[in-house]
């Protein structure tokens, strides 16, 4: 009888405690030093001490890397891309018990002690045994444990079928790690002649709302767009407040208006975006002084299953629009009865309209020698440094204020869904029948992930020029951030997450469900490549024959 290192539930534990114990959190060393262990950790397996050029790990972006590992059958041609990420949210909330937040066991335990502090419903879960607590058990280093579970038989028992195992960085903060992976994948399939069959992630289930315990599979992911404004309006000395007008009172009218607004909330397939909300909201003013904050800036958050961005920031204009009216409109009646001259009217532009002004006055040489100056200030996020570039035209324009200069963010994540494809709606059909089968388990559907997902660079499907309404309003577009819109055109696979089931993703009460994690969900992913790789075995066999 064969013998894996993963093949039972307890080592999957073991080997989760191990892998969560290897501190990633995003931008850290740890998330730097993640990728040659995992690397590492696959060495062990025989088929890649025979096949050591199928183990890679590649570059994305600020000394971080992602790792493939491919098993390719001699004859197999279809591929299922097993896609996981590695980093993981900080640890603050945890307290003065951070230290445990990557012991898994020692933490369970530990929480006994204060089950006090926890919510009721983790209190329940907690005093169940059924839970295992701790930063990255659910999100999501048990799905890339799963799938090294996966790796491991399907080499040992030779499956008819190709599996590349990608895990990367950074999907917590800007998906470097599964942008630079497209290129990569893209590449494998040019090398080892892959047809890529379906792309299959691991990212846990997400209640749909609290409380829910029902267990999920995703035919898509739901898209993520960051629609964001600079609000420039004229200083004044606070003892003249009307010789001004601030950027915080124009920026209230516009988060007023962006607030749960139902014309960025979409409905697909009878599931709903969230609505839109404020991520971040500040003036530009660093000291205290008595002049008055002149520039401002907020970020939104709008989530997208059907609109493209071109869709996205017509309809933000025209919100952008109402808002400055009634900015105008509240403006002017003070300005009448106080008996003074209003200082102009907030008109609203595009970053592109202001790109090209700035252009057009300053000239092409200084416009760049700004951006890339801006753009190399490693201390700046990109949303940082998206406004920081702004403000900078901005000051040299200033005869465009008052103003709302419109512009995207980064990240971008592009909405993706297969639920109308004949083979994932076979595959969902599979594992709800093995699901009731296996552990009497209902399993539902849901069309869209609601926990963003780097699925979103794979499968895209944009027809049009939907996407350039993205790039020529992204200030820090082609410096320090892109998207392979090209690339993901070539990675024409459905997509389909099946992952463990848990709690409190990002909470300090993060907890993965043990049974679901080590027993039901990988059952249930090996007897989905299985089956898929029989068919395609069995395909491979009558054309080899009918040769």
């Amino acid at each position: 009888m064969t013998e894996y290192q993963w093949g039972t539930k307890e080592a999957l534990r073991q080997l989760l405690c191990e892998v969560v114990s290897w501190d990633s959190r995003t931008l850290t060393a740890g998330e730097r030093d993640f990728p040659a262990k995992v690397s590492e950790k696959l060495k062990n397996l025989p088929y890649f001490q025979e096949n050591p050029s199928h183990l890679g790990l590649h570059d994305a972006d600020l000394g971080r890397r992602f790792v493939t590992a491919l098993y390719k059958h001699p004859v197999a041609a279809e591929t299922i891309v097993l896609i996981s990420h590695f980093d993981t949210v900080f640890t603050e909330e945890y307290g003065d018990i951070e230290e445990f937040a990557f012991r898994p066991e020692e933490l369970t335990q530990l929480l006994h002690s204060r089950i006090d502090s926890l919510p009721e419903d983790a209190q329940k879960d907690l005093l169940s045994g059924e839970y295992l607590f701790g930063r990255g058990t659910m999100d999501m280093k048990m799905g890339l444990v799963m799938h090294m579970g996966v790796i491991e038989k399907a080499t040992t028992e030779k499956w008819p079928i190709n599996l590349v195992l990608l895990t990367v960085p950074d999907e917590e903060v800007n998906s470097s790690g599964m942008r630079a992976a497209v290129l990569k994948l893209v590449e494998m399939r040019e090398k080892h002649d892959l047809n890529y069959k379906l792309f299959l992630n691991g990212e846990p289930v997400f209640s749909q709302q609290p409380g829910d315990p029902n267990y999920y599979i995703y035919s898509g992911s739901i898209g993520k767009i960051m629609p964001s404004v600079f609000f420039y309006g004229r200083e004044t000395h606070v003892g003249e407040p009307l010789s001004g007008i601030t950027a915080n009172y124009i920026a209230s009218f516009m988060t007023k208006e962006m607030e749960w607004n139902p014309k960025l909330q979409e409905t697909v397939m009878g599931e709903k975006t969230p609505l839109p909300v404020t991520l971040q909201q500040k003036d530009l003013k660093m000291e205290y002084s008595t002049q008055t904050p002149f520039r401002a800036v907020a970020l939104y958050n709008v989530f997208l299953m059907k609109r493209n961005a071109a869709e996205i920031m017509d309809i933000f204009e025209g919100i952008a629009r109402d808002a400055a009216k009634s900015c105008n409109e509240d403006y002017q009646k003070i300005c009448s009865t106080q008996g003074v001259k209003p200082v102009g009217e907030i008109r609203v532009y595009r970053f592109e309209e202001l790109l090209d002004y700035a252009i057009r006055k300053l000239g092409q040489d200084f416009v760049e020698s700004v951006k890339t100056e801006i753009l190399g200030n490693n201390k700046w996020s990109d949303r940082d440094k998206s406004f920081q570039i702004v403000d900078s035209l901005m000051i040299e324009c200033q005869e465009l204020s008052p103003a709302m200069v419109l512009l995207y963010a980064p990240p971008y994540y592009p909405a993706v869904n297969s639920s109308d494809c004949d083979f994932i709606i076979e595959c969902v059909d599979y594992v709800k029948s093995q699901s009731m089968e296996k552990f009497a388990l209902p399993v539902k559907q849901v069309h869209y992930f609601n926990g963003i997902s780097d699925l979103s660079y794979v499968n895209y499907k944009e027809e049009g020029d939907g996407w350039t309404s993205f790039i020529s309003n992204t200030p820090v577009w082609g410096g320090n951030y892109s998207i392979p819109f090209e690339e993901m055109k070539q990675l024409q696979a459905p997509v389909l997450n099946v992952g463990p089931f848990g709690k409190d993703a990002h909470k300090r009460t993060e907890r993965l469900h043990m049974k679901s994690a080590f027993e039901e969900v990988p059952s249930l992913v090996e007897g989905l490549i299985r089956n898929i790789s029989n068919s395609a075995g069995a395909c491979q066999n009558s054309i080899t024959n009918s040769l």
